[in-house]
């Protein structure tokens, strides 16, 4: 019975780490794909011309005022960005309009949305809800619940449920830090165990959440303005 045990507990084990490596991928995608969209290659007309005349665009929004458009973003594929300011769409005599819009895209079908800047599912962090649904969004924020409910049904080891609450939700990355780190670091091996330390609190969690959610935050910024120069 004892080597049959042993190999229940083998198959567990490879599983949980499948499961934590998938929900992992996710939500890294889903990071970097907020993160280029919100550091967006400065574009131009003629460059969005091109776009839509191949039918290359996956996703275009905009911001309307007063019948006039002042920015337009869109995405080909994922993980190129680009973007048309209001210095270049206001510059012309005449207010650029949905009309000339469709005009610039051509034959691409794909659908217009203005910018939503609603706050719902305000639970759920900024990043993984900036993710378009085109693009994956619902997979991303899928996979960012699934791994909340997963930290609530188990008894973590670096922090209590409070302190974890804080840094899935104030802290922006809690919930990547929880499937590298709970209830052992993602790259231990078999049979290893972490050293036994103090839990953390819910104050301490909470104030950890604010320097966790400061720091990636410039991180992500950082690396997305990189990658889009880069990719430029």
């Amino acid at each position: 019975m004892a080597p049959e045990a042993v190999e229940v507990r083998r198959g567990w084990r490879i599983l949980g780490l499948t499961v934590r490596t998938v929900l992992l991928l996710v939500l890294l995608f889903g990071v970097l794909v907020t993160v280029l969209s919100l550091t967006p290659l400065t574009a131009t007309r003629a460059e969005l011309r091109a776009a839509g005349a191949v039918d290359r665009l996956s996703l275009i929004e905009y911001d309307e005022q007063a019948g006039a458009i002042h920015r337009i973003r869109w995405a080909q594929g994922p993980l190129i960005w680009c973007e048309i300011g209001p210095e270049t769409l206001l510059a012309g005599p005449a207010a650029y309009t949905r009309a000339d819009l469709r005009g610039d895209l051509g034959r691409s079908q794909v659908r217009m949305t203005e910018l939503d800047d609603s706050d719902e599912w305000k639970f759920i962090p900024f990043w993984a809800r900036e993710v378009p649904t085109s693009v994956g969004g619902v997979w991303v924020v899928g996979a960012w619940l699934l791994t909340f409910l997963i930290m609530l049904g188990s008894t973590p080891r670096l922090g209590n449920r409070w302190a974890w609450l804080w840094i899935f939700t104030v802290g922006q990355a809690g919930a990547m830090l929880f499937l590298l780190l709970e209830p052992r670091p993602l790259w231990f091996e078999a049979g290893r165990r972490p050293a036994p330390r103090e839990r953390l609190g819910g104050v301490r969690g909470f104030l950890l959440a604010i320097g966790v959610g400061l720091l990636s935050t410039g991180l992500a910024l950082g690396a997305g303005t990189l990658l889009n120069l880069v990719g430029g």
